[in-house]
């Protein structure tokens, strides 16, 4: 933890260092949220963080790990006598897999116990093993909703409820929860992330040496590890003595007025919901009082919480990038402090006598954000004019010969390309779902049968190996054989055929597969700026139902895989904002482009259903025999994503007075359903009156 590995070789290294030592000294905190890309030690300092922590006193036998001085009046396990022996322990780090399973986290009944000797018993699960120590989820990010909503929830009232299959628990639960995730695999809603107390933003150097320095104390811990960990044994347990005495020290910090007007003016100044952001600021600057061994608060203890406990509180949907202003935070704290008519030693700065020792901020983990690109760049071509004579008619340069001045880069066949719009407001769309029951990964849009989560619908024998003993159903099915068994005592004889397990329906995760038509007929800039819009809006649900999104453009001659299946909404957002426009409309080479790429994600993913969303106007260009030619294709294309069983809406783009129909022509080849435009928000009237009658039929 101390020094392992150079820490200037991952930037924000230091701001991680600092929030896991201020948890150990105050777990009140709330925990930390380590947001990184792949390979930047994320989790070897986590672990390197329990070596630090001190040993515990447990009541010798407790499974839940009471304090002898101060034991849990609720353990399952007690009550425990005043005089009960006591052992000593290290401090645990409880590890959460990606794949656990509810059960696992609080505990369950001991069938075994149950089914064998006819008692009531309580397995506890890993929050009983974290109690007192420090509970590690890697790649929270790709957890289980529900499973993170208990895990935050038990970390927020330091005590776990079980209610659950007869069995009726309560016990302490208190942990430091830490949480790595890498944000290109998807992100946590804003509602989770304001759960953790702290959040730190690291990523590699780009320095060759520092870098390198990295490669070579690798490399000399894989050649002599218990060399290598010797070297830094006197600083480990130095930084444990700090820990210790910061520990003491906290009960004796004094938050005075002035320092509390700074954390809530910062915090009424940046915006954030609710007031748990001023409770963690305000517990998180007297942790760094007592860090620097101090007894009071100091102004640059509430600018390094700030840095630490505000800028994944900033962000109020997927597209937002996680930072503070600078400006805004130092306007804040100068006028909260000029309030104060006493002054006092709280008004010192980070200059002053009193300030921070070592392991001071040295710089916020969010000294700023990346401001959205802006994508306006003039005029865009004018809106198309089609007609019953030529219904595939895209923009002028689309199909008329290439004029004398078009650049030489230009392919031909393809207007140059227009500015790109950008995209309008945001709004909450309607629920498109992939119709019967999936088996795929636990999400939020369309029915699916779940090993996690969801509600039981009934029970049934199983086909394999037993997952979810349905219990009830279980006796149920062996009691009426008990006297011809021989039953002499209070334990069942159970049978294989007796066994019954949950069968359980939740909601899963898709695929929503976007194929966004970018050519000239598009262009018009208040239509691209709208269908931006609508694709955005589509990907914040697809973001807020944890689904994979990808998204496939066309235009010119040919279609382009512009974000490959990821579940990184942001990213597609980004690529979205970036979109071209121009050229002519190659709608069966996207629409070929999107059954081959959902042919390979079938191989990836067997389970993971796909809803595909075409955004079109419904023409196609591009084919020598014209405009037929090039809907022939389309159609064929069509049908044939069709007969892959692909769940399918086509949003329908056209526009203006003379309305030709072909994207709801298009839908029906794909055995979809075709929305327009103005029908995708929730709150649309036309669109509700639309599915009450498709609901009625």
């Amino acid at each position: 933890m101390n020094s392992r590995y150079p820490f200037t070789a991952i930037v924000g290294m230091e701001e991680l260092r600092l929030a896991l030592l201020l948890n150990a000294v105050s777990p009140a905190v709330g925990g930390v949220l380590v947001r990184g890309e792949k390979g930047t030690a994320k989790s070897t300092a986590v672990r390197a963080l329990a070596g630090l922590l001190p040993p515990l006193a447990v009541v010798d036998g407790c499974r839940f790990g009471c304090d002898p001085a101060a034991p849990d009046q609720q353990c399952p396990d007690g009550p425990h006598h005043p005089d009960a022996p006591a052992a000593g322990r290290p401090t645990r780090l409880v590890e959460l897999p990606v794949g656990v399973s509810e059960d696992r986290i609080v505990g369950s009944l001991d069938l075994e116990r149950a089914l064998a000797e006819g008692v009531k018993a309580y397995e506890p699960g890993l929050l009983a093993a974290a109690h007192r120590g420090v509970l590690y989820i890697d790649e929270v990010n790709l957890l289980g909703d529900h499973l993170v909503d208990l895990l935050l929830d038990a970390a927020a009232m330091g005590r776990s409820y079980v209610e659950r299959e007869g069995v009726s628990v309560r016990h302490a639960a208190r942990f430091l929860l830490v949480g790595t995730m890498n944000p290109e695999e998807g992100e946590l809603r804003p509602q989770l992330l304001d759960r953790f107390g702290l959040t730190v933003e690291i990523a590699a150097t780009r320095e060759p040496e520092q870098r390198a320095e990295v490669v070579r104390r690798r490399l000399a811990y894989d050649a002599d590890p218990e060399g290598f960990s010797a070297r830094w044994t006197g600083d480990e347990h130095d930084l444990a003595e700090r820990i210790v005495a910061a520990q003491e020290l906290l009960p004796k910090v004094r938050l005075g007025d002035v320092a509390l007007r700074q954390i809530t003016a910062t915090c009424a100044a940046f915006e954030v919901d609710g007031l748990r952001a001023d409770i963690v600021m305000a517990r998180t600057a007297v942790a760094l009082a007592a860090w620097a061994g101090r007894t009071a608060v100091l102004a640059e203890d509430v600018r390094t919480a700030a840095r630490l406990a505000l800028p994944h509180r900033r962000r109020r949907n997927p597209f937002d990038a996680p930072g503070l202003d600078e400006d805004t935070l130092e306007q804040a704290l100068s006028q909260s402090a000029g309030e104060d008519p006493d002054g006092g030693p709280e008004d010192d700065g980070p200059d002053g006598p009193d300030g921070p020792q070592d392991d001071g901020p040295g710089g916020g983990p969010g000294g700023g954000q990346d401001a959205p690109a802006d994508g306006d760049g003039g005029d865009a071509a004018s809106p198309d004019s089609p007609t019953p004579d030529n219904p595939a008619a895209d923009s002028p340069a689309a199909d008329s010969p290439a004029p004398q001045q078009e650049s030489p880069q230009q392919r031909p066949g393809q207007s140059a390309d227009a500015p790109a719009a950008s995209a309008a407001p945001a709004y909450r769309t309607r629920l498109y779902q992939v119709p019967g029951t999936g088996e795929g990964s636990p999400g939020r849009r369309s029915r699916a049968r779940t090993d996690t989560g969801g509600h039981t619908v009934r029970a049934a024998r199983p086909t394999g190996a037993l997952q979810r003993l349905h219990l009830a159903a279980t006796i149920t099915a062996a009691a009426p054989h008990q006297l011809a068994r021989g039953r002499d005592g209070r334990a069942l004889k159970l049978r294989r055929d007796d066994f019954r397990q949950q069968v359980r329906e939740g909601r899963e995760a898709n695929l929503v597969l976007f194929v966004v038509d970018a050519s000239g007929s598009m262009a018009a800039r208040q239509r691209m700026s709208a269908v931006k819009g609508a694709v955005l809006s589509l990907l914040m649900d697809a973001y807020q139902r944890r689904d994979k999104v990808g998204l496939i453009t066309f235009r010119g001659t040919e279609a382009t895989l512009a974000l490959p299946p990821t579940s990184s909404v942001e990213v597609g957002a980004a690529r979205l904002e970036q979109l071209p426009t121009g050229g002519r409309t190659p709608l069966a080479a996207g629409l070929l482009r999107a059954h081959e790429t959902l042919r390979l994600e079938r191989l990836r993913d067997p389970r993971r259903r796909a809803l595909l969303v075409v955004v079109t106007d419904g023409r196609a260009t591009g084919r020598a025999g014209g405009a037929p030619a090039a809907l022939a294709e389309a159609r064929r294309a069509a049908q044939l994503l069709a007969a892959q069983g692909t769940a399918a809406i086509v949003v329908d783009c056209e526009s203006g007075p003379v309305r030709l129909g072909l994207a709801a022509e298009l839908a029906g080849h794909l055995d979809g359903t075709a929305v327009r435009l103005d029908e995708l928000a929730a709150d649309s009237v036309t669109g509700l009156v639309r599915s009450i009658r498709k609901e009625a039929a």
